[in-house]
């Protein structure tokens, strides 16, 4: 049996909001394994935040570049929030961003690529260290194409022209143009930023994942009859996908829509059938936790006393 510790108890707790000891024992029920213990809490019905994300602690910047019919987001992280409105280091995360629409989105492809002005992206990012004097890293990126139509994106919280805290990119497949289809590009990529969704619907999710949510479901409603299981789950899916498949999600714009009829309703403005053919979108440190540190502590340390 695991130990648990405080640690992992309050971990659990940011997580999920559940209470303490609901936490304590969720941990000791799954020996201390912590998204068991989420499933845990979840089927109990418990948890009050099954959708939080990890919290966000890197810092740096999320850069978006658009050209033609491909579309790129990267993010390129530092140690402090301070980097992110240095100038060398906004050109530094801009031009990265250039040279991925080249090289596609891979980051071990795109650290090794050539860097204008010499070298390449792994050494421009070694050059910047050395001059702004902080840690710096080329975390992620991705890419959407289209054959035809175009790219929508959107930067959430820009300190820059494609800089921001969140970025987005959509592909919409369409032989349509005009003005009314670059709107919707972008009202498609603030939905993306609005609602985060994982797939665009259940075909495209992790089949690992779906098999997850069913089993969650099961456990919430086990002794029940066969058949009326098969229907909750079958309904549990719908729901699923309502709040997490991007085509069944109520429009933020027009809640009374789904996305899929907003883009049936486009057609006939844009003058062609359109496809949402894929979308990125990188949120600021998601998913990576900082050393939470005491301050106080840290500056009676630099003064050479304990407190």
């Amino acid at each position: 049996m695991a130990a648990i510790t405080a640690g992992m108890v309050k971990e659990l707790r940011d997580k999920t909001g559940a209470g303490m000891m609901d936490c304590k024992t969720a941990l000791s029920a799954t020996d201390g394994n912590m998204e068991a213990a989420i499933d845990w809490l979840r089927a109990k019905g418990l948890s009050k935040a099954a959708k939080k994300a990890g919290r966000v602690a890197a810092e740096g910047l999320v850069a978006v570049a658009v050209r033609g019919h491909s579309g790129v987001v990267v993010e390129v992280n530092s140690e402090t929030d301070f980097v992110a409105r240095n100038l060398e280091f906004q050109a530094l995360a801009r031009t990265i961003a250039d040279v991925a629409l080249e090289r596609g989105g891979d980051v071990e492809a795109l650290a090794v690529h050539h860097y204008p002005g010499g070298g390449t992206v792994a050494d421009a990012i070694a050059n910047a260290i050395a001059t702004i004097g902080e840690n710096m890293t080329l975390r992620r990126v991705a890419q959407v194409s289209v054959s035809a139509g175009l790219i929508g994106s959107y930067v959430h919280g820009a300190v820059a022209d494609g800089l921001g805290k969140i970025g987005v990119i959509v592909g919409l497949e369409t032989s349509g143009k005009g003005d009314e289809l670059a709107a919707l590009g972008r009202q498609l990529a603030m939905h993306v930023a609005a609602t985060n969704p994982v797939a665009l619907d259940l075909a495209s999710v992790d089949p690992a994942v779906l098999e997850r949510e069913k089993a969650i479901l099961a456990e919430k409603n086990a002794g029940k009859p066969e058949h009326v299981l098969a229907k909750i789950v079958e309904s549990g899916m719908k729901s699923y996908a309502k709040e997490y498949c991007l085509l069944e999600q109520g429009y933020i714009h027009d809640g009374s829509k789904s996305v899929a009829q907003v883009l049936k309703e486009a057609e006939g403005k844009v003058g062609g059938p359109i496809k949402l053919t894929g979308f990125a979108r990188f949120a600021l440190g998601e998913g990576i936790e900082k050393e939470e540190t005491d301050f106080a502590a840290e500056v009676a340390a630099a003064g050479g006393t304990t407190g």
